[in-house]
């Protein structure tokens, strides 16, 4: 497979996946801020914190507020993490490679571009905010849907779930890092309602509550951590996401699992082994934010290797989030 090839599938999933994930975490926001009392001040700015894009966002705005976050992390062409860069990205990147993917898939994201475009010049498409972001996301997982059942499972399919995947677990990692970092207003909240409306917040923005529940009957820090960072089976988890990558790899480099050839491969799989010998306790007696820190580092480690081993340049446009 030629490298342009590969390098255009790789970020069309990732720049795909940041779309959906920050559609994900508004939509759950906006229902969050119905329940919570407290300063919008202390709900809107965590958003952007995930992302890793505090510095442009303070270049534009004077107020992280419900409109100004809104604004910034959907529209704002000066935002290269905003859902319409995101989803042009994704597009332009499809469009050079309409011969390796699906027409469906093209079809699918040209028109959830279309659809925010649209929105962006005219914002009284947005008559709802729950439906707006709830069909940013289902055109997304729609477009991963078609690619997961209509693409054969050759190298491009698996650059493409190689760049999903690593972005999903970077993500993942964000969220958790902001509320438990950022996000609760004093250590007086810990343990009452709302902290635990807040970690039902953060499991809903990871699609992950219901399937939590099945696992942990109470919603309890230690446990959501143990869900998202090491739970090897519930698919947005980063043990998860980092072992499927890591599948992928060794599918495109044709090297066993227990053998690594490549620098990629050897960071995935410290990576993977490093998340699956670790328990809650000791990542929140440690410090999770420092573990979290770590974790973003190694991740972006990873996909600049990946960059650097099959594709030997930076993509046009493209910016590591720190």
């Amino acid at each position: 497979m030629l490298s342009r090839v590969a390098e255009s599938i790789y970020w069309m999933q990732r720049y795909r996946e940041r779309a959906e994930n920050i559609a994900r975490f508004i939509d759950v926001n906006l229902n969050l801020s119905l329940d919570v009392p407290h300063d919008r001040l202390t709900q809107w700015m965590p958003l952007v914190q995930t992302s890793g894009d505090e510095e442009p966002f303070w270049a534009s705005y004077d107020e992280a507020d419900e409109k100004s976050v809104i604004e910034f992390l959907t529209f704002d062409s000066a935002n290269p993490n905003s859902i319409l860069q995101c989803l042009m990205k994704a597009r332009e990147n499809a469009r050079t490679v309409r011969e390796i993917i699906t027409s469906e898939m093209w079809q699918e994201i040209n028109m959830a571009y279309l659809f925010v475009r649209r929105a962006a010049a005219d914002r009284g498409l947005m008559r709802s905010n729950y439906e707006f972001y709830s069909r940013i996301r289902r055109q997304c997982q729609l477009f991963n849907g078609i690619a997961d059942s209509a693409m054969s499972r050759n190298e491009a399919w698996h650059f493409g779930r190689m760049g999903s995947l690593i972005e999903r677990a970077d993500k993942t990692s964000r969220i958790l890092d902001v509320k438990y970092f950022m996000l609760l207003p004093s250590p007086e909240y810990v343990g009452t309602p709302f902290d635990s409306i807040q970690w039902c917040a953060l499991l809903k923005s990871a699609s992950a509550l219901e399937m939590y529940r099945k696992h942990w009957h109470q919603v309890y820090h230690a446990h959501v951590v143990d869900f998202l960072l090491l739970n090897p089976d519930f698919p947005r988890a980063v043990l998860s996401c980092v072992a499927e990558a890591e599948e992928s790899l060794h599918a495109v480099t044709g090297a066993p699992m227990d053998k690594f050839f490549t620098t990629p491969e050897k960071i995935l799989g410290r990576l993977r082994v490093e998340l699956a010998s670790h328990q809650a306790s000791e990542i929140i007696t440690g410090g999770l934010h420092e573990y979290l820190n770590q974790l973003q580092i190694k991740l972006m480690e990873a996909s600049s290797s990946i960059m650097q081993t099959f594709f030997a340049r930076v993509p046009a446009g493209y910016q590591m989030t720190a």
